[in-house]
């Protein structure tokens, strides 16, 4: 494990082997990074954050509480998750401002394995994306993204499939048929019916 002597690492929190945390990020209590994990510089990880193994987290990432990260994921430069569709900062006669802590508005996250985010998205909350699906830069996801997707825009949109590779499966075939699609790069094989997509073989390194 290396932690930049910048960073801040609150107590409670887990980190596993071979994890790099860089300079200026914060990881808030609680929080379980699994091993081999990278977690870019100026990157904020809230408290009760779990994330898994082999994670790559780029720079200025804001990761807030209720999101789960399995194994295998990329979150690009400048992320933004969300936890609270219906955020105030203060009670109706804006007297008060209201607690941060979780509570019945707080919706969870949940970031299937070997899924890439790009580059400046934003994530809504109460969402799930996919197994090896690909978000493309800037796109605000605002429901749950099938896995192995490839969405883009705003609000997000499916507009294809990927590879577990991350190349994109060329399928030509009406939405209603099912058809088997081969990755150009890797040769991994799937069953593609419209945008549900069924890995028949696993990807070859």
């Amino acid at each position: 494990m290396a932690v930049h002597p910048t960073a801040i690492i609150e107590p409670e929190v887990t980190i596993g082997r071979n994890t790099a945390i860089w300079d200026n990020v914060h990881v808030r209590f609680s929080t379980r990074i699994g091993s081999e994990c990278i977690v870019g510089e100026k990157s904020y990880i809230a408290y009760g954050v779990t994330i898994g193994d082999r994670v790559k987290i780029n720079a200025y990432v804001y990761i807030c509480t209720g999101v789960t990260i399995e194994r295998g994921v990329m979150i690009s430069a400048g992320t933004v998750f969300t936890n609270d569709r219906f955020p105030r900062a203060t009670t109706p006669d804006l007297r008060r401002l209201r607690s941060s802590d979780p509570d019945e508005t707080t919706l969870p996250t949940l970031v299937r394995e070997g899924a890439t985010i790009g580059a400046q998205a934003t994530i809504g909350c109460g969402l799930t994306i996919g197994r090896f699906a690909m978000v493309g830069m800037g796109a605000v996801v605002t429901r749950d993204v099938p896995d192995f997707a490839l969405v883009v825009g705003n609000p997000a949109r499916v507009i294809g499939s990927v590879c577990a590779c991350g190349m994109r499966l060329s399928v030509d075939a009406d939405p209603g048929v099912a058809v088997v699609a081969v990755c150009p790069s890797c040769a991994a094989r799937y069953e593609v019916r419209g945008f549900e997509v069924v890995e028949l073989a696993p990807a070859r390194n």
